[in-house]
């Protein structure tokens, strides 16, 4: 599915509109996650986590359950793109040694920081079964949408660590 097809630029529309709504935070959140997964077939496993002292914590997320609720800074793509301050875009997981499969069919992961005042406070993070599945233009809308939802994981994140 390319950059200009319609469910995909509703989904970003959608998206767009949680973000900028008034929901609670928490429910906002969710319905990205949603309207992500719904126009992204391929897109297996579509979530976000939020960063809690030195830990990323599961936050909400569409797709198979996953162990991988609380991930140190540092370790497999989600920690790694922390620790070194970046998006990271994995065509072939497989070919990682420190890899955290949240899906023994996970081929391919994309992380995108997402940031509130210059500090990293989250990542959207997907997961496909393909190869190669995530280019420029996943990365484009995910940091348009990361740049709205960085006040809102902000908030969420203090709440999880105490205020």
């Amino acid at each position: 599915m390319g950059p200009d097809d319609p469910r995909r630029r509703a989904a970003a529309a959608t998206a767009e509109a949680l973000l900028t709504g008034d929901l609670p935070d928490d429910l906002a959140l969710r319905g990205v996650v949603e309207a992500l997964a719904d126009a992204h077939p391929a897109w297996g496993w579509v979530g976000i986590y939020l960063l809690v002292g030195d830990t990323l914590m599961l936050g909400p997320s569409v797709g198979p359950p996953t162990d991988h609720t609380r991930i140190p800074v540092g370790t497999g793509v989600c920690g790694t793109a922390v620790a070194e301050d970046r998006n990271l875009v994995v065509d072939d997981v497989r070919r990682l040694d420190n890899y955290l499969a949240c899906s023994v069919g996970t081929r391919s992961e994309i992380v995108v920081l997402i940031r509130d005042e210059g500090a990293v406070v989250g990542q959207f993070d997907v997961d496909s079964d393909g190869l190669t599945a995530f280019g420029p233009a996943d990365e484009a809308l995910l940091g348009r949408l990361a740049t709205l939802a960085g006040p809102r994981c902000r908030r969420l994140a203090a709440a999880l660590h105490g205020g």
